[in-house]
């Protein structure tokens, strides 16, 4: 099998609210966390809906994501990438950022049969 994707994700658990419900803070995490991953940024978005926070950075080979909910001090990342980047990086450098209480990482090979 020829790996087309790599996707990391997971939970944060007992982040800094005041760092979650700051999306100018979020959306240079992002800039940041694809340079690490040697991705090709071509926008960042974000949008506050209540109490929850979304920033997607769409990068040329996929996207890298933040979703928080700051008065729950939680977070979700969400990173996925082809080609020669890193996604697990991006991972790790948000989670250093951010530094949660505790956090789950998963990773999953995006294969094809090509």
């Amino acid at each position: 099998m020829k790996a087309v994707g790599k996707h990391v994700y997971g939970s944060l658990y007992g982040c800094d609210k005041n760092m979650l419900a700051d999306i100018t803070f979020l959306k240079e995490l992002i800039v940041k966390a694809a340079e690490v991953a040697k991705a090709k940024l071509v926008s960042v978005e974000a949008y506050s809906i209540g109490e929850y926070n979304a920033v997607i950075g769409v990068v040329l080979e996929s996207h890298i994501s933040i979703h928080a909910w700051p008065n729950l001090e939680y977070a979700t990342i969400d990173a996925f990438t082809c080609g020669r980047t890193d996604p697990e990086a991006a991972f790790n450098y948000i989670i250093e950022t951010l530094k949660p209480k505790k956090y789950t990482k998963n990773y999953v090979d995006r294969s094809s049969e090509l």
